[in-house]
């Protein structure tokens, strides 16, 4: 376990480390100085607007996110658990998302979405549902923009949220789900007071995993929207990184990045102490 150890303490330990240590210093990176401010950066985050705003984007982002991948995710496992050996070649498409740079899936869902010359608001447009192509400002509406830039995320990782409840309706044992139906249990009843109740282990760990991954969503909105139009769709990454880049303030961005990092931390331990407790809940 050394090797791994070592990796993971000059990789992990030290950058979280530096993280809350350069927190409290107001850093001048152009003049070279470090000035000790204690809480400053902190009370100066959590005052400010635009983190605030940000703050409540990524909670937003995150949940529309997470909801819609693990609603679609667990109907596809669910017809793939039902379908059996014939599902593999259905298996094997759905995963094809997942091989896709995040970059990628952002530019063509860009070209997909883009205003007047989009192929959506072109093909809506030719079907009579909108009346041109400049109808539905999906990346420019500040009051849709979110969900636009969440779209490409949800096309990406749905399979990945789909294999691993998959994965765990595998190892639900047989003879329960036997025991269920000759007790007259219906397929709503056994899903709900069985199946789901076992999985549950593996929901929390798909949550968290996906939860955390959404909430720290970058790249994908980066070259979509660069976080606008008027800052719509600015999630906490892409704050933090023009606070550090462009502002030059690296003490406040790291304050962000503490405070974004114990959010994230709670909201992980909260899910697995609700959520991670096998069979609970599981009625015959």
């Amino acid at each position: 376990m050394a090797p791994a150890a070592v990796f993971l303490a000059v990789f992990v330990g030290w950058p979280l480390v530096k993280l809350v240590v350069d927190s409290l210093y107001d850093i001048a990176p152009l003049a070279g100085t470090r000035e000790f401010t204690g809480l400053g950066n902190y009370g100066q985050a959590l005052t400010s607007p635009e983190f605030l705003g940000a703050a409540g984007r990524t909670a937003l982002y995150t949940a529309l996110v997470v909801t819609l991948e693990f609603t679609l995710g667990l109907a596809a496992a669910l017809l793939f658990n039902a379908l059996g050996s014939r599902a593999r070649w259905i298996r094997t498409l759905f995963l094809y998302p997942l091989m896709i740079a995040p970059v990628v899936a952002g530019l063509l869902w860009r070209f997909l979405l883009i205003d007047n010359f989009g192929i959506v608001n072109e093909l809506l447009t030719r079907l009579g549902i909108i009346d041109g192509p400049d109808a539905i400002g999906w990346l420019s509406d500040p009051d849709i923009v979110l969900f636009s830039v969440a779209l490409p995320d949800i096309w990406l990782t749905t399979s990945f949220m789909a294999l691993v409840l998959f994965a765990g309706l595998q190892n639900i044992p047989g003879d329960v789900l036997e025991a269920a139906h000759l007790d007259g249990s219906g397929p709503w009843h056994t899903l709900t007071r069985v199946t789901l109740p076992l999985l549950r282990p593996v929901i929390a760990v798909a949550l968290v995993v996906r939860g955390i991954d959404a909430a720290r969503a970058f790249d994908v909105i980066l070259i979509q929207t660069n976080g606008g139009p008027q800052s719509a769709s600015e999630t906490l990454s892409l704050l933090i990184y023009r606070t550090m880049v462009r502002f030059g303030e690296p003490g406040l961005a790291s304050a962000m990045g503490t405070l974004y990092l114990i959010a994230m931390l709670g909201v992980a331990l909260i899910a697995v102490a609700t959520i991670w407790r096998p069979g609970k809940g599981a009625q015959r």
